[in-house]
């Protein structure tokens, strides 16, 4: 078991041929979340959305019913978390608090996400950074989740 003062973190970057402004929009409108923020073949749905700093989100990602294994954090084939909004800075960086909704206790406690915006000559370099993953999330299939999110956000906005 690992103390809240060890747990893991993961980042991920990107370089995406579109403008901050567009990739920050991508993460504070609930509709492209829902398409993009979904990793691999998983489907996902925005419940509640209130962008403004102390607000945030809450969403459920939901795994293919053609998938064998059970491994859903909230119910069989469902991930539901809220997400709270810690920093917003147009268009620049986002930070969020991030809870899974389960009775897990090795998914339980707040993990943070930031994410930064840097502009380049022809786009921007999205880098994610998760802190305190909970310890029943492996880091590499954070990584690995992060990384198809991160490819499936280029598709949505180049």
């Amino acid at each position: 078991m690992t103390d809240a003062h060890s747990r893991a973190s993961t980042r991920n970057s990107k370089f995406i041929k579109a403008t901050p402004e567009a990739l920050y929009r991508a993460f504070t409108d609930p509709a492209a979340l829902a398409v993009w923020l979904v990793p691999g073949d998983m489907t996902g749905e925005v419940h509640s959305f209130d962008y403004r700093v102390g607000g945030g989100y809450q969403m459920s990602l939901y795994y293919p019913s053609s998938e064998k294994t059970i491994r859903g954090k909230t119910s069989e084939r469902e991930d539901r978390y809220t997400a709270r909004f810690v920093e917003l800075t147009p268009p620049e960086r986002i930070v969020e608090a991030i809870t899974f909704d389960s009775v897990d206790p090795a998914l339980a406690g707040e993990m943070i996400m930031v994410v930064t915006l840097e502009a380049e000559n022809d786009g921007t370099t999205v880098s994610i950074l998760f802190k305190d993953l909970p310890s029943g999330i492996r880091p590499e299939d954070n990584e690995v989740g992060t990384q198809s999110s991160l490819e499936k956000l280029a598709r949505y906005v180049e």
